[in-house]
């Protein structure tokens, strides 16, 4: 059996991710004309790089910021109006997503190399319905596959072809990946320009030390969204008994009858989750998390409004 012709929780096909289109109205990751994301600030805030192509007025909504208010117009019309400024209406959005072994897995709904590519697809889609313009970087072992923001269909096109073969090319032969996350972060700082917005989409473990230095070096010059991928296995193990692990020549057996040991791997989980969640309050930064063991879409939903709860509080 091919990768392509597999059961799609194990790989992911390039008509499936374009098919993820017809789910953007699910999930109000940007705004639309009648509708405010949570997400606001990440297409409002900060305008690095903004410049001076301005492009028009509108009336002012909650979450615009304030320094872009035109008085002009507001005193004229007694409703408070902000400018609105090509750069915003433009944005380039670069989405990296990981495809890698690790990825290769999953106790849940589908793989987390295919919830990986669902995300990234999703988040496409919407930038695109958004009139941003769309790139990205999928990476894993040895290869990076880079496309350059481009406002266009062809473009995220690009990016989705990339990324199901990526996915339909892995398997749970254990590469050598050097650290492809921080590889990965270094040359999206190297290509990207202030004020883009970056998609971080990676498995879970994928942070340590350096992935995290490189991690706020590039929220200095770009905004960030950050969504982690995880499995119910990465953060508790059943009481199952004895159970065999094989990964090409390496073979792992723990007792998971010995509650000591359940209790240190879900320690190791927790700790996972709560650097996460320190390093996106440290650069004050969305965290998404994703698991395999629910719809994607709905996880999303919950997240941005717990974003919403928030920026209300």
């Amino acid at each position: 059996m091919t990768a392509a012709s597999a059961h799609p929780a194990i790989y992911v096909s390039l008509s499936e991710l374009i098919e993820i289109r017809h789910r953007v109205r699910e999930v109000q990751l940007f705004s639309t004309l009648g509708q405010r994301s949570p997400l606001i600030g990440l297409h409002h805030s900060k305008l690095r790089g903004r410049g001076v192509d301005f492009d028009q007025v509108r009336v002012y909504q909650p979450g615009d910021d304030i320094r872009t208010i035109d008085w002009r117009v507001t005193a004229r019309t007694q409703e408070p109006h902000t400018k609105l400024f090509h750069e915003e209406r433009e944005r380039p959005i670069y989405i990296m997503v990981e495809q890698s072994s690790r990825l290769f897995f999953g106790s849940g709904l589908l793989f987390k190399s295919v919830l990986a590519a669902h995300a990234a697809s999703l988040v496409g889609w919407a930038a695109l319905s958004h009139n941003d313009r769309i790139g990205g970087l999928v990476f894993g072992a040895d290869e990076h596959h880079e496309i350059r923001p481009r406002r266009s269909k062809q473009s995220l096109l690009q990016l989705l072809s990339r990324l199901s073969k990526a996915n339909q090319a892995l398997s749970t032969y254990a590469h050598s990946e050097r650290d492809s996350f921080v590889l990965a972060l270094r040359r999206a700082r190297e290509v990207l320009r202030p004020g883009s917005l970056v998609v971080v989409i990676c498995d879970e473990r994928t942070l340590n030390d350096s992935s995290e230095k490189q991690l706020q070096l590039l929220a200095r010059h770009t905004d960030l969204l950050l969504l982690p991928v995880s499995d119910p296995l990465d953060h508790a193990l059943p009481n199952a008994g004895l159970l065999r692990f094989a990964n090409a020549d390496t073979q792992l057996e723990l007792d998971t009858h010995d509650a000591q040991l359940r209790q240190a791997y879900r320690s190791l989980g927790d700790a996972r989750q709560a650097r996460w969640q320190r390093l996106a309050d440290k650069l004050r930064v969305p965290l998404l998390p994703l698991n395999t063991q629910r719809d994607m879409a709905e996880q999303l939903r919950e997240h941005l409004s717990g974003q919403r709860v928030r920026k209300s509080s």
